[in-house]
């Protein structure tokens, strides 16, 4: 695991992992939001900090972010060929801007629900998540960076923050939104994306999508995991449950195909998601 630091100019003097975890959220400053989030990670791996203090300071309503990029609807954001330089970089900007909302919304798991009757190893895992996508949302800009444009050049959409707004009151319903639709939804797309890239030539950004690709893969079975772990504690169908949740906070349906293998591999079997293809939320 790398060691993150956090600039000299802003130091990092947490009271409790929901402290640090909130105030990575707030940051605007994208370098300090996903250096605060590893720092804060390793301290708590470290067991430097106690989970939560009465000092703590409240959670926003939405994270910190500089003034670009512009956010528009997701149909605003224009798609464009793989294999033209410009629509590399719009992919890369799009998965940017992805890992970077997964960054706040790994932290705002553990910040939001650090009261919740769950073992400390649920907190272990939410920050190894977000220190992972803090890892991808560097790469990613570094290579935005290598190609010449940068993460703000383009605009982009609302839609995963708002996707996880609706369950800001219920851990269950958090993870079938978050790691079960949202970051299941990238073991789908990510190995043809892969493949593109090679095709282009474009090795470098095949090998930042395999890192993400592979970790992406340990984050679906954290949730997954869990997901397990709440509906057992209420005696509760995990397919079942899932259903009804992504019923209720959840727009659309969710889209084939499927990586069946990749999400077996992470717990999620096909008996949660397969029968929600046609399923239109009300």
């Amino acid at each position: 695991m790398e060691n993150a630091k956090v600039p000299q100019s802003k130091p990092l003097n947490p009271g409790s992992l929901r402290s640090g975890a909130t105030e990575a959220i707030l940051a605007a400053d994208l370098d300090h939001k996903t250096l605060l989030a590893q720092e804060t990670a390793t301290r708590w791996f470290e067991r430097r900090l106690s989970l939560r203090s009465p000092l703590d300071p409240p959670l926003p309503m939405r994270p910190g972010r500089p003034e670009k990029p512009e956010l528009v609807p997701p149909r605003a954001v224009e798609k464009r060929s793989l294999h033209t330089l410009n629509g590399r970089i719009a992919l890369l900007h799009s998965i940017a801007h992805i890992e970077l909302n997964a960054v706040d919304l790994a932290l705002d798991i553990v910040a939001r629900f650090a009261s919740e009757p769950v073992p400390h190893s649920f907190f272990d895992g939410w920050m190894q998540v977000a220190f992972e996508e803090a890892k991808h949302f560097r790469m990613v800009r570094a290579r935005l960076n290598d190609l010449g444009a940068d993460y703000g050049d383009m605009p982009a959409h609302d839609g995963l923050w708002q996707a996880a707004h609706s369950t800001r009151n219920d851990l269950t319903a958090r993870l079938a939104v978050v790691p079960l639709i949202l970051e299941a939804r990238g073991l789908d797309v990510t190995p043809s994306l892969q493949a593109k890239m090679r095709e282009t030539g474009d090795h470098e950004t095949a090998a930042v999508l395999d890192v993400i690709y592979n970790d992406e893969k340990g984050h679906v079975a954290i949730g997954a995991k869990w997901f397990r772990f709440l509906c057992a504690r209420e005696r509760k169908d995990p397919a079942a449950t899932f259903k009804e949740l992504v019923r209720a906070n959840f727009r659309g349906s969710l889209k084939p195909p499927f990586n069946d293998v990749a999400r077996a591999e992470a717990g999620l079997t096909p008996s949660f998601y397969r029968s929600l293809t046609s399923t239109s939320q009300s």
